[in-house]
């Protein structure tokens, strides 16, 4: 098989060192009621969660855990999310995002869809050091959209903070559920993406825990047809396309570019991975660290293991040496399919759909059909 041509260089990543990204759950209050929260989001702010010097102090420990690489070159700090909950909720936020601006952390946010995230709000926000806006966008229509967030005029709100967002020359980011509920609108969705100067475009494959775990997700097979749909958009979209907790997009694009490779066609999405800076898929505890409300830290939020809590432990000592996220880092350690796949070093299934599935942090995802041998199969690495 022809090799894909070598990547420009770029930073060294080593996500046994460092994560690629940290998100912090800064509040858990919000006013929506989304049929599929994670964090079963409450109306009032919690009054354990981190204050501002704590916050301040989590700040300084994820600027500390990047650095210098094991391997050749020097990684940059992870990127860092403030989320919720409503981040807005917070009066400090600006505050937040000015310490860890200036501490040299790149900071995007998060916020919900309503009335809280006023222009005035993020114009503060971006003066302070904002690097990027995240909503969400879960159908083409107000009307699919307000029935999945469970509050009538969400969709309106959301359009006013990207109106704001690109008003004010801040990145704008696309974030969207992929279920039952969300699957009939794939296209209608994709068709909106390309009409709006969107940077990125981030689908969320629902994992079955908080408020979402009454909700249906996709068949194996509908996932299946859903990656290769967003391979397709890949290569003409002028934004890049992220999966979350579905990492064997890796695979589809792998499969997918060896075979245009073949064929002597582009592969445009070897350049749009690039231009998403990872080297493979991030998710639960493997270049990737969720810190909640009142510093607990965990793989992800989809992934509620309490593993330490930032007001009494190190972030990178956890993040490096605690024996969950150690092994979440362990293509060897996969059980079942995800164990034997040859795609496990660059994929690795969801560790969350696995454990929220079967109560198994380390078996099958449900959500792939790739079947592998009954023998374990060589280790496919990027080219």
């Amino acid at each position: 098989m022809t090799p894909l041509p070598k990547p420009a260089a770029r930073p060294a990543f080593d996500f046994d060192r460092a994560p690629f990204l940290v998100i912090w759950e800064v509040t858990r209050a919000c006013a929506l009621a989304c049929v599929h929260c994670r964090a079963d989001a409450i109306p009032c702010r919690d009054t354990h969660e981190l204050t501002t010097e704590e916050g301040f102090r989590l700040i300084d420990q994820v600027r500390a855990i990047g650095g210098p690489s094991t391997s050749s070159g020097q990684a940059p700090p992870p990127l860092f999310v403030l989320t919720g909950g409503d981040p807005m909720r917070r009066p400090d936020l600006a505050q937040l995002v000015g310490y860890a601006s200036s501490a040299g952390l790149t900071v995007a946010l998060t916020p919900s869809g309503t009335a809280a995230a006023t222009r005035a709000r993020l114009a503060e926000l971006k003066d302070a050091g904002l690097s990027r806006v995240a909503v969400s966008l879960d159908g083409p229509t107000p009307e699919a959209h307000d029935a999945f967030r469970r509050v009538r005029g969400s969709h309106a709100w959301t359009m006013r903070i990207i109106e704001s967002t690109l008003d004010l020359g801040l990145p704008l980011q696309i974030n969207s559920t992929i279920s039952k509920l969300t699957l009939p609108y794939l296209e209608a969705m994709a068709d909106r993406m390309m009409h709006l100067p969107v940077t990125l475009w981030a689908l969320f494959f629902l994992i079955q825990t908080g408020r979402g775990a009454s909700l249906d997700q996709i068949s194996a097979e509908e996932c299946e047809r859903v990656l290769n749909f967003l391979y397709d958009l890949s290569l003409t979209s002028p934004f890049g396309i992220k999966t979350t907790e579905a990492p064997h997009y890796q695979r589809i694009v792998w499969e997918r570019d060896h075979a245009r490779l073949a064929q002597g066609l582009p592969t445009h999405s070897v350049e749009r991975k690039r231009q998403l800076r990872a080297p493979r898929s991030v998710g639960d505890g493997n270049g990737f660290v969720f810190v909640d409300h009142v510093g607990n830290i965990c793989p992800s939020g989809f992934l509620p293991v309490q593993r330490g809590n930032v007001r009494t432990m190190n972030l990178a000592d956890v993040y490096r040496t605690d024996d969950v996220f150690t092994r979440l880092r362990d293509p060897n350690a996969l059980m079942g399919n995800c164990g034997r796949c040859r795609f496990r070093a660059i994929c690795g299934g969801s560790r969350s759909r696995a454990f929220a599935a079967t109560g198994a942090v380390m078996a099958s995802d449900p959500l792939c059909a790739y079947v592998p041998n009954e023998v374990t199969e060589p280790i496919v690495n990027h080219a």
